[in-house]
């Protein structure tokens, strides 16, 4: 009867255990039952990084709407086909849920930590809602009226849109806030985040300032043609930033990736591991390089033999919105394609760029307009000379680079030339200065510039440079499971409602109409 009792009573322990806790069936066990703020904020950070990084035209098709990269076999995504692959939807997804959802998880852990310093915590949320702050941004920016007051709840699976001015505005504050704190962080030397979770700055609080005010520089900039429609004026912002923006490439912003997965480039995942020839540089920019003579060729792409001879003597770009042979056009090459090479998401060149357009405009940013168009096309063409390992670009190259004036347009700047006439010129160095960093930045100042001329014709997608899409339609799981305030949003949008020729508040006109 001995014998019996034990299996018994180990029989009823087991049944009571699983009585207890049978939704542990559910869990993980090797998942980490509590999670600490850091690897949250990291993890936003990195695929932050990653996605604007990223050339998966399934995520991020913005090397294609910055016409820098034509393609080869898939030539869908450059005709401005925004559906075939869900691209709204993906982009939209990996915002919301791998970047605004993990800040504000790690926010509210912030808040329960009960060992750091409130004056701490202050720091490491203002870190947070720096980078909230940009990747709103970049939903506002491409789409317009988006989820804003009431995203992010998991109780509301129909949250409403507010208005893409108000949002701006909201977001203005937010990161003024954010950089009261900082500064504060800074004057009183108090960490933020570890250095292990801080991916982008290693605990530099002093770089995260200059960050945040190069952030609210560009967003400031971007609403200098409508500032009537914010409840912030832009040279205020941007004359206040100023000064304490990025003052060199040691200050920028980028990602660090590694040789080992899963932390590699995308570039390198995508163009090198994937075995794959689905791009090559596209003819917009190839044929402005070469009329400017511009030595970033190169270390950017690789020429191809125009004569038969099996010498590569030339940069050819193929035709954007057309399908293309590989092997008869430039490739990308050097730098972007090595496993550990950086993610550029904000460069002390556009910061220049910024002050350059601002000083045209009259702002008070310490300097001339000639002098922040001199750094920032110098700026850049030392980022690319420092990471190349095979080429260089010398000093007397980008002296006579800045000195000559060819038929595309001048490199020289124009300071005889009128106000539109110097826009262009910052807006098309602004563009070469862009490739590879953060290219929806490259469409957004095309967007608001109408500047430079991009490539339309034999484009099945253009028949016009006015078809060229100035914002993405919205996810079409919206329109099926949000259908309400969905279709709010698209009267509130004006214009075409939601289609891709929509003007955004801040986009004043197309660009035929400069």
């Amino acid at each position: 009867m001995r014998k019996l009792l034990l299996p018994l009573l180990v029989f009823a322990l087991v049944l009571s255990s699983c009585e207890d806790d049978l939704t542990s069936l559910n869990e993980d066990p090797k998942a980490a039952s509590e999670v600490t703020a850091d690897p949250l904020f990291s993890n936003a950070l990195v695929s932050l990084g990653t996605l604007k990084t990223s050339v998966n035209y399934n995520i991020n098709m913005f090397m294609f709407m910055s016409q820098y990269w034509a393609a080869t076999t898939y030539a869908d995504e450059s005709q401005y086909n925004l559906t075939g692959r869900s691209i709204p939807s993906n982009y939209w997804s990996e915002v919301y849920r791998d970047i605004l959802n993990d800040l504000k998880r790690a926010e509210t852990l912030v808040d329960d930590e009960q060992f750091t310093p409130d004056a701490q915590k202050t720091a490491m949320k203002a870190q947070a809602e720096v980078i909230n702050v940009m990747a709103y941004h970049q939903l506002v920016t491409i789409f317009g009226n988006i989820p804003y007051s009431e995203a992010l709840d998991p109780d509301n699976v129909s949250p409403a849109y507010d208005d893409q001015a108000e949002i701006y505005s909201n977001l203005m504050s937010r990161l003024n806030t954010a950089i009261g704190n900082l500064e504060t962080a800074v004057a009183n030397d108090t960490p933020g985040f570890s250095d292990a979770a801080d991916v982008f700055y290693a605990g530099n609080m002093e770089a995260w300032l200059m960050f945040a005010n190069s952030l609210k520089m560009r967003m400031a900039i971007q609403v200098a043609e409508t500032p009537g429609a914010v409840d912030f004026d832009p040279q205020t912002a941007i004359e206040d930033a100023s000064p304490a923006a990025f003052q060199s490439n040691a200050d920028n912003l980028a990602l660090t990736f590694t040789n080992t997965p899963p932390n590699r480039n995308p570039v390198w995942e995508d163009v090198i591991n994937t075995g794959r020839n689905d791009f090559v540089a596209a003819n917009t920019i190839i044929d402005m390089m070469n009329n400017l003579e511009d030595p970033r060729r190169q270390i950017q792409f690789t020429k191809i033999d125009t004569t038969g001879d099996t010498t590569p003597d030339a940069y050819v770009g193929g035709l954007y919105g057309e399908s293309n042979d590989y092997i008869d056009y430039s490739h990308v090459r050097g730098p972007l394609l090595q496993p550990d090479f950086e993610g550029m998401l904000l460069e002390y060149a556009e910061v220049e760029f910024i002050r350059a357009e601002a000083a045209v405009y009259g702002w008070n940013v310490s300097g001339s307009a000639l002098e922040h168009y001199n750094n920032g096309v110098e700026a850049d063409m030392q980022y690319w000379d420092n990471a190349a390992s095979d080429s260089s670009i010398t000093q007397s190259e980008i002296d006579a680079y800045l000195q000559q004036a060819p038929t595309q347009g001048p490199a020289a700047f124009p300071v005889a030339g009128s106000e539109r006439d110097q826009i262009e010129a910052i807006a098309q160095q602004k563009w070469l200065g862009q490739y590879m960093n953060d290219n929806l930045q490259a469409w957004t100042d095309w967007r608001r510039l109408d500047h430079p001329t991009w490539y339309f014709a034999d484009n099945p997608g253009a028949d016009t440079e006015d078809d060229i899409p100035v914002r993405f339609i919205y996810p079409v799981d919206e329109q099926n499971l949000n259908s309400s305030n969905w279709s709010d949003a698209e009267s509130a949008l004006g214009g075409d409602g939601d289609e891709t020729s929509t003007l955004l508040f801040w986009d004043i006109d197309y660009a035929s109409s400069r």
